[in-house]
């Protein structure tokens, strides 16, 4: 993002205005690194979220504020001048990662007052003592209260004996370069969107222009110019957003209000049943709750397909896991010695460690995106007003093998689900989660328990794939029959739904009574009526017939000037894609079997990759007419400037070469 020095007038390339954010972002950072590592302690923290001050006196919400009010104050460095509005980002930013340690405090406090007998295997009454000391215990996953229970076990046995809190189990938590705009007011940074197009907005902020500013005179005000993408309505109301430089790159978190209806939890009639997969992500389809309340499914559904992202997944967490492997076995051979000449190569291992992790989280983010998207494109099209989805939180990949639990443990499921209820939140679409047990082992129809097979043709080979009920006769793909169960199971169950501490819609226990309720009914075809009583109606002819081939061939070029249609039909069918989308990437791509040569999956190697096998559709909004355009004033006619220098700058470059050659 390129912007304007508002002192001196000049043009700032995106180098620079990232170069001078970094800067600004670099001070922050050590104020708050100093802020953590000062207040990093069990009283600081549970007085901070205690919500009241010495006095007895509540805090305030903004966490800037809060620290002030206690007297948690951040400071530059000796000789750097910075402004009061720098130490609130600081501040801010502390008194977030503070907060939200007071959760994982209480959680080791929980764990360490209740430690078992065997830690690998609690029994019932261990686990029930557990929760009863966590807060909120009934809504935390069981995989969070194992994974915190492995990590005292770790200090154990480093150490001989159970770490006193958190904070002697964890180090403090690590600053981030991010300027959080949104703890500063209008002498720091203000924000302001174009009337004539929505689609711009201008943010102004005072950023210094060296590393360490000596004085006021160091800082200037710093116009920059943003696109805002399709997500963000036209009607919304804008924040200041937080600024990260990425790579070079000044990047802008724009957050926004809208105004959304409200979602319901009960009262619905069409609702989006959506079922996990492994290589299908995810399966879904609609189920509508008829006045007598017996539960249809509305077609076969459909299915999100990522194989070639899933491919490239599993060639990424490869690639991390061979760089771990190195890096301990440097770790072993450079021991307490940090001069020995293996000390470079590990780093630089390391780095590209880093690398591979962020490639995957970026990837991740993509593909969660795409299939959230996706999802709601179906509960649109139904007009469905709820989504039901499988309560997998406690899901732990336990005893499938080494292979498959880490599939199943690397997958995105978490933040699919965060996503959705992000999407639907806009369209008042209530998101619920249902329990997940019997969805795939039942049959859809008559509730009796499933034969699973490879497929139809192969009813006697053991399999999972393809699901055969003896009882009723139905048969076809298990993931088509447990978005069926989800659907029903949580029309069925729309009485018993509540809301949890962090405001998410869920059924937590399956209710007998009402459990067959949730059988499909069977579809049935409207009977027709074949008698025979009135004459058949005479078709109306076309009094030009085209006729299906020509009665001469005609030439296979053109002949005549004005042309002539070349021999034979033209093709209707759609362009093919290229080698590398149309390449079949199965479940066999993703497999973890090591073979002695070097895997090579064509598809995602040659270009085709994520995006021609999904696709995130923009959202769905009535498109608002745009008045014309004013003539450029202010900000505005400077950007129009800086565009038209760029171009006849741009126009002199290309023609300096042949005018170089004709005096040549």
């Amino acid at each position: 993002m390129r912007g304007v020095d508002e002192g001196s007038g000049h043009v700032l390339s995106a180098a620079v205005v990232a170069g001078r954010a970094d800067w600004l972002a670099a001070l922050a950072r050590g104020m708050t690194a100093a802020l953590l590592e000062e207040h990093w302690s069990a009283g600081d923290v549970r007085a901070l979220a205690s919500g009241l001050d010495a006095l007895g006196r509540p805090l305030p919400s903004r966490a800037w504020m809060a620290c002030r009010r206690l007297g948690w104050n951040a400071a530059a460095v000796e000789g750097v001048r910075v402004n009061d509005r720098v130490c609130r980002m600081a501040q801010q930013q502390a008194g977030r990662l503070l907060r939200s340690a007071a959760a994982r405090d209480a959680l080791i406090t929980a764990v360490i007052a209740t430690w078992p007998a065997v830690p690998a295997k609690r029994a019932p009454g261990e686990w029930d003592a557990l929760r009863a000391a966590v807060p909120g215990g009934a809504d935390v996953p069981t995989s969070m209260l194992r994974a915190r229970t492995r990590q005292t076990a770790r200090f154990l046995e480093r150490n001989g004996r159970l770490p006193a809190d958190l904070f002697e189990l964890e180090d403090p938590p690590t600053a981030r370069g991010m300027l959080l705009l949104a703890a500063c007011d209008r002498q720091m940074a203000t924000l302001e969107r174009d009337t004539a197009d929505p689609s711009r907005a201008l943010l102004r902020v005072k950023l210094p222009t060296r590393p360490d500013p000596r004085s006021h005179k160091d800082w200037s005000w710093v116009a920059i110019p943003l696109f805002l993408p399709l997500t963000v309505p036209a009607g919304a109301v804008l924040h200041l957003p937080t600024l990260r430089v990425a790579e070079g790159r000044l990047q802008a978190e724009m957050p926004f209000t809208l105004t959304v209806p409200a979602a319901r939890r009960a009262g619905h009639a069409v609702a989006l049943g959506i079922d996990w997969g492994l290589n299908t992500l995810l399966s879904a389809g609609v189920a509508r709750l008829g006045p007598d309340g017996a539960i249809s499914a509305l077609g076969a559904g459909a299915q999100y397909r990522a194989n070639g992202v899933l491919a490239k997944q599993t060639r990424l967490r490869r690639r991390g896991e061979a760089l771990r492997a190195k890096i301990n076995c440097y770790e072993r051979l450079i021991g307490d010695d940090p001069g020995r000449p293996l000390a470079a190569k590990a780093e630089a291992l390391r780095e590209e460690e880093r690398r591979v992790a962020a490639r995957r989280s970026h990837l991740n983010d993509a593909l969660a995106w795409s299939a959230a998207r996706w999802a709601l494109d179906q509960a649109l099209a139904a007009s469905a007003t709820a989504v039901y989805l499988e309560d997998l939180t406690d899901l732990e990949a336990r005893g499938m093998g080494k292979t498959m639990n880490t599939r199943l443990s690397q997958t995105v499921r978490g933040a699919i689900a965060e996503k959705i209820r992000h999407l639907a939140a806009e369209y008042g679409i209530a998101v619920v989660t249902v329990p997940p047990q019997g969805t795939s082992k039942n049959c859809p129809v008559c509730l009796a328990p499933l034969r699973h097979c490879k497929s139809p043709d192969r009813p006697g080979e053991p399999g999972w794939k393809w699901a055969r009920c003896t009882a009723c006769g139905w048969q076809g793909d298990r993931d088509i029959g447990a978005w069926m169960r989800i659907a029903a199971r949580g029309l069925a169950h729309q009485a018993k739904t509540s809301t949890d501490r962090a405001g998410a819609i869920t059924v937590r226990a399956i209710d007998p009574g009402l459990e067959p309720r949730t059988a499909i009914a069977p579809y049935t075809s409207p009977a027709r009526d074949r008698s025979k009583c009135d004459p058949t109606p005479r078709r109306k002819k076309n009094p030009r017939p085209a006729p299906r081939r020509r009665g001469t061939p005609s030439p296979s070029g053109s002949q005549r000037p004005d042309g002539q249609r070349p021999e034979g039909r033209v093709s209707t069918a759609r362009e093919p894609l290229p080698r590398a989308a149309t390449r079949d990437q199965g479940a066999s791509t993703t497999c973890d079997t090591p073979a002695r040569t070097p895997h090579r999956a064509r598809g995602a190697a040659l270009g085709a990759g994520f995006h021609l096998h999904a696709h995130a559709t923009p959202p769905r909004r009535e498109s608002v007419p745009q008045a014309h355009p004013a003539p450029p004033t202010g900000w505005l006619r400077i950007l129009e400037q800086v565009r038209d220098a760029t171009r006849l700058r741009s126009a002199a470059v290309r023609l300096r070469a042949p005018v170089a050659r004709a005096l040549r």
